[in-house]
């Protein structure tokens, strides 16, 4: 089946791409979750709505998200979170979280989507998280989870 990618897909594409997939992986994954709808042929016109709404949301040049990889591996985030007596948290720490907590430390703003978390987070104490700035810089981001009071 050939579907159009509206957000991105680790390991299958970005969106606006017009990727194949097996039929039950968009049925069952891809279009509940609103992340690809059918290609059509008028999906043309949306193809190129989504790459230019992807254009403006990117950060816009190579240097510019040096930059913002250098003010975010410089900086350590705290993190509060509520936890137990043990340290473990209730839950997980989110993306949004992480993004939210990386803004108001003042080292800059990142899209919550282009965080990676490879581990769930879900004890007091560092942490590191990657961040996909652009294609050819991913940034690393030194996070400080501690109990909330």
């Amino acid at each position: 089946m050939k579907v159009i990618l509206t957000h991105e897909v680790s390991k299958l594409g970005t969106a606006g791409d017009v990727v194949d997939v097996k039929d039950g992986y968009a049925r069952n994954y891809l279009l509940p979750r609103n992340l690809a709808t059918p290609w059509t042929k008028g999906g043309q016109k949306q193809v190129e709505a989504i790459s230019r709404a992807r254009e403006t949301r990117a950060v816009k040049s190579l240097e510019d998200a040096q930059q913002l990889k250098g003010n975010v591996e410089a900086a350590t985030i705290n993190l509060s979170a509520r936890a137990g007596e043990s340290g473990r948290l209730f839950g997980a720490v989110t993306t949004a979280e992480i993004a939210d907590a990386v803004a108001a430390a003042g080292a800059g703003t990142i899209d919550r989507r282009a965080i990676v978390v490879t581990q769930p987070i879900r004890s007091t104490g560092p942490a590191q998280v990657e961040v996909r700035l652009h294609p050819e810089v991913v940034a690393t981001v030194n996070l400080n989870v501690v109990p909330a009071r």
